[in-house]
């Protein structure tokens, strides 16, 4: 046998290596358990891989981004197995791994139960205990349609070979070279148990996954098509270790608590109602108030840096996105036109930019003016499927806090890096401290305007972003068509990620709007514009502070900030003068003179997350004085009423949390 010479590369350490003729992966990194996959040539391949001469092999952990992908992938081939030996006629869909976990798509007669996944689940786990091999095969199309020939959605993946979306899943099925399946093997007889269409790679056995679990199920077109046959989807998890899936499934329980839409409906905040449609909320009074203070707040930062308040309509003549571009790059995502004015086109508008070129081409500019900052919270509407539409955070109707700034080329840094130190201040302000940038570049299939002026901004935005000393990640392809974005990504309190601001920078639509300033030599000059929203919109943003703070808002954004609590029916009319003199001073406090308990009247506060509880009882009405009762049931007992009510007053003032 010849010998062959391989380079394993660990991180920045190289090591070449002499060995024989059909050597397999396995056999490089032998003893290393926690490598499931290895990484040739920029390709995943399973460990049965059989290296040839020159190649750079590279050990892809199972705790690695492509390692828990390959783990969850492998599990959702176990899942479908054990789908298909509890109920045979099942058909197979799509079983892509998606964030923290996989699906997989089935076509059956009746929708699953929960006791169905537990049986699916147990019929797993002895899939898994049986150590079953993945074994990888090349076939041609016609051999992979004669052997799934009962599989008629995999009769249709066949035919998306070399063009099939990773939007739906499809690209793990088939990629653009060689057509494979995969063959789950009987580890001690070598019998074909089951077989599936898919690109792999895959764990080299069943026994290689450690820790799983089922989910949920629900409906999901196939390939996301609303015109598609509905399928049943089947959710599922898969982690490296019993440990990490404990962590998870908590970190899951933690987010239902704070899950907006449920706290939404228990706090009296907002609703979707179903007669108004998908994606579109109505705010209630105590949401309508946090959503008033988020905004007033904003606007007088607003005003503070200089920006300037401008309103927009709703609907417009189609023209106008014929000349932003939006027709041509974002139709999908936009509501059908309406026909007025015999036959005219009109949109509701998907975007604010193309209105504020048309205020700042009102009339002529100097240079004089810039930057001009234009700002407004403006309503836009977007046809988001219905299988993404999820409470506020993706809505079709919503506000952007939307901001246009108009500057010259030499501004353009400057105006970038206040713009910047603005945006992370402000979100500060609101109680986000954790962030991180993400730098988007150009998609090559999908922009508009040179190769110079997307290097130019891209090199603009990379050199600000680096400025502010926070870290920044590359999004390759990320950026919309007009130009690249920076985004600024926050944490939440339970170590969730969420985009917030977008600043994007955009040589192109005022190319477009052919828009001008006049220079100080008299001459005509095309100004830069930045597009800027902070919150990304209103309703987005409101569902991440309540889900950040799971409903208990700092007082000075809560709908209630104090509740005065009478133990008994003689305390209610010292309260309610107490409030009076608390509303004077812009305090929101209410008095709660119902005829329940007084324990029962605390326990309803505490539900309703009031920051301040403001007892009164013979003892306080005698002294002049209230007891505040907090949140976590401590209490302080004996304050003086103006002390009481300046207190509350400082807290709201310096936006501190109790």
């Amino acid at each position: 046998m010849s010998d062959v010479r391989v380079i394993i590369q660990r991180d920045s350490e190289r090591e070449e290596r002499v060995v024989t003729t059909g050597t397999t992966a396995a056999e490089l990194f032998a003893g290393e358990r926690s490598v499931i996959a290895a990484r040739v040539a920029g390709e995943l391949k399973d460990l049965s891989y059989q290296v040839q001469d020159g190649e750079t092999v590279e050990g892809v952990e199972i705790s690695s981004e492509d390692g828990l992908n390959i783990l969850r992938h492998s599990t959702a081939h176990v899942m479908a197995q054990a789908v298909q030996e509890l109920f045979p006629e099942a058909k197979l869909g799509i079983g892509p791994p998606v964030r923290d976990g996989f699906y997989y798509d089935f076509d059956v007669e009746k929708p699953f139960t929960p006791e169905d996944l537990k049986a699916i689940e147990k019929k797993m786990q002895e899939i898994q205990k049986r150590g079953q091999r993945f074994s990888r095969r090349v076939v041609t199309d016609e051999a992979a349609r004669e052997e799934l020939a009962d599989e008629p959605y995999k009769l249709e993946l066949i035919g998306l070979k070399g063009s099939a979306s990773h939007d739906d899943g499809a690209d793990v099925e088939v990629g653009a070279g060689e057509l494979t399946i995969y063959d789950n093997i009987d580890a001690k007889t070598g019998e074909l148990c089951w077989k599936d269409l898919c690109r792999g790679p895959h764990l080299p056995t069943t026994r290689n996954i450690p820790a799983f679990k089922l989910m949920r199920n629900a409906a999901a077109y196939w390939r996301g098509s609303e015109k598609n046959p509905m399928l049943q989807r089947i959710y599922g998890t898969a982690w490296p270790s019993k440990e990490e899936l404990k962590a998870h499934l908590e970190f899951l329980a933690e987010a239902e608590k704070r899950d907006h839409r449920k706290l939404g409906s228990e706090l009296d905040l907002f609703s979707i109602p179903e007669q108004i449609g998908s994606g579109l909320a109505v705010f209630h009074p105590k949401g309508g108030i946090i959503r008033r203070v988020m905004e007033d707040y904003s606007r007088r930062r607003h005003e503070e840096e200089g920006y300037e308040f401008v309103y927009t309509p709703h609907a417009t003549k189609g023209k106008l996105f014929e000349t932003s571009g939006h027709l041509d790059w974002y139709a999908d995502g936009m509501y059908p036109p309406m026909q007025l004015d015999e036959g005219v086109d009109y949109y509701l508008k998907p975007m604010n930019c193309p209105m504020h070129n048309l205020i700042f081409d009102a009339r002529g500019r100097s240079y004089r003016e810039l930057p001009l900052r234009l700002f407004e919270f403006g309503t836009v509407y977007r046809y988001e499927k219905s299988g993404v539409v999820h409470g506020l955070t993706r809505a079709r109707g919503f506000t952007q806090d939307d901001a246009h700034i108009y500057c010259t080329r030499e501004q353009m840094s400057e105006e970038l890096d206040k713009t910047l130190t603005f945006v992370l201040n402000l979100l500060r302000d609101y109680g986000l401290t954790d962030f991180y940038l993400e730098l988007s570049t150009k998609d090559p299939e999908k922009f508009v305007g040179s190769d110079e002026a997307w290097e130019e901004a891209t090199e603009t935005l990379r050199q600000v972003a680096e400025k502010q000393g926070l870290p920044l990640v590359p999004d390759p392809g990320g950026a919309a068509f007009y130009g690249p974005k920076i985004s600024v990504q926050a944490k939440d309190a339970i170590g969730r990620t969420w985009q917030m601001s977008t600043i994007q920078l955009d040589f192109n639509l005022p190319e477009r709007f052919d828009l001008e300033y006049t220079a100080a030599d008299g001459t005509k000059t095309r100004p830069v514009m930045i597009h800027r929203a902070l919150f990304g919109s209103i309703e987005r943003f409101f569902a991440v502070l309540l889900e950040h703070y799971a409903g208990a808002f700092p007082a000075w954004l809560a709908p209630v900030q104090a509740l005065g609590i009478p133990i008994g029916d003689a305390h209610v009319d010292y309260l309610e003068k107490f409030a009076d003199a608390a509303r004077k001073q812009g305090l929101r406090v209410e008095v709660d003179s119902s005829s329940d308990r007084m324990q029962k009247k605390i326990r309803n506060a505490q539900k309703q997350k009031v920051p301040f509880m403001v007892i009164a009882g013979d003892e306080d009405m005698a002294n002049g004085a209230v007891s505040f009762r907090y949140r976590d049931g401590s209490q302080e007992n004996g304050i003086p009423v103006d002390e009481a009510i300046a207190k509350i007053a400082k807290v709201v003032e310096e936006r501190a949390q109790v």
